[in-house]
């Protein structure tokens, strides 16, 4: 049954996505340049960069894959890949509109009205939209089966009361995708009763409140809903099913590269290093995270594959999601001991010590953000029918 179920077609990237990379890296080259960002300092107040979005957008490089009726280009779910790859090896700043383009457009073409549609989607392409996402809860975390945040029905909308939490950039965000009870759960499914909807952030009644991170950054937010009405246009799909859908989402948000780049900059640098003729123990350390890196990848492209054919690799994605984060968090406990005898030097050290503090710090919000470990192995576990 497993063989059956879980599956990662060898896919290789075509041509055009070679073409396409180096377009992307000349760009990135440029923006480096010019001082828009630095990939291995940390030091910024966050990534997030409206300038730098609207500029991305000018290349036609959000929404790539989206209908050409809504500005998009429809081209292939590979090449918005290598776009991604090629950003997230570098770490260029594209909190202000890669959620949006990730998951929160392709969510709102499969399931918005179209009047939203044709209001929001326009908006994400053309980098003047940022979306966050709306799911765990203080009293529930990762079990969004267990959430109580209310959306009562009232005339022409809905009132939407209670709490949601980790919310990324609901601080900068214009809209929010969220996850609202408007009905009980069933004794049969617990499922049930939750209602997915587009949320305009500027709504009366709506507070965020930040939760600063181990390196003192404000990324992560509770949002606070007191009597916020959110007219019934924003309604996604079928009320009180909203969980096939979410699940659905998570496909998207789970399986790309920025799963396991996060923390690339240690891998770089620590080959920096450890120079151009480390030692043996050195040598067979790079191979080993090199040759997990390059599993990881080919995993995630084949999933991408999936999505091109129009797929949705649920099990595949959580694999990607939870052993690529798995690998991005480990990845600076293990370059430290491998450059542990690296001789030392004033230019070589400091940059490398201080890249591993950061990642070190930031280290245990990368196996939560998107789902924690231990939801993923449920889901992965119940996928192959272990459960």
């Amino acid at each position: 049954m497993t063989a059956s179920v879980l599956q990662f077609d060898p896919i290789r990237l075509p041509p055009e996505c070679q073409a396409l990379r180096q377009e992307v890296r000349e760009f990135l080259n440029e923006e480096i340049a010019a001082g828009t960002f630095d990939p291995m300092s940390k030091d910024e107040a966050s990534s997030f960069n409206r300038p730098f979005g609207k500029r991305v957008a000018a290349k036609g490089w959000i929404g790539i894959t989206w209908p050409k009726k809504y500005g998009g280009q429809e081209r292939s779910f590979l090449e918005r890949y290598v776009i991604t790859e090629e950003f997230r090896a570098v770490a260029a700043p594209t909190s202000s509109y890669f959620t949006a383009d990730r998951q929160s457009g392709p969510t709102i073409m499969k399931y918005g009205h179209e009047d939203i549609k044709n209001e929001i989607l326009p908006a994400i392409i053309s980098g003047d939209c940022t979306f966050c996402i709306g799911m765990s809860e203080p009293g529930s975390g990762s079990d969004l089966f267990g959430a109580t945040t209310r959306a009562t029905k009232t005339d022409g909308g809905y009132l939407i009361n209670g709490a949601k939490i980790w919310t990324s950039n609901a601080h900068n965000a214009d809209y929010m995708i969220g996850l609202f009870r408007t009905a009980p759960p069933s004794k049969e499914n617990r499922r049930e009763g939750l209602t997915q909807f587009v949320v305009p952030m500027r709504t009366p009644g709506i507070t965020p409140n930040p939760v600063i991170n181990m390196v003192g950054r404000h990324e992560f937010n509770e949002v606070v809903f007191e009597d916020a009405f959110v007219e019934d246009k924003y309604v996604m799909g079928e009320p009180g099913q909203a969980w096939k859908q979410a699940t659905s989402e998570l496909a998207y948000e789970r399986s790309g590269p920025e799963r396991f780049l996060e923390t690339y900059y240690i891998l770089s640098e620590m080959v920096r290093v450890l120079g151009d003729e480390p030692d043996l123990r050195g040598s067979e350390g790079i191979g080993r995270l090199v040759a997990q890196l390059h599993t990881l990848r080919r995993m995630s492209v084949s999933v991408n594959g999936m999505l091109a054919e129009g797929l949705e690799p649920t099990l595949q994605g959580s694999i990607v999601k939870n052993l690529g984060t798995l690998w991005e968090q480990a990845l600076p406990a293990k370059a430290r001991d491998l450059a542990a005898f690296a001789l030392p030097t004033a230019s070589n050290q400091q940059s490398f010590e201080h890249l591993l503090e950061f990642a070190t710090t930031i280290a245990p919000k990368l196996t939560i953000q998107g789902g924690t470990t231990e939801i993923l192995n449920g889901i992965i576990a119940r996928g192959l029918g272990l459960r």
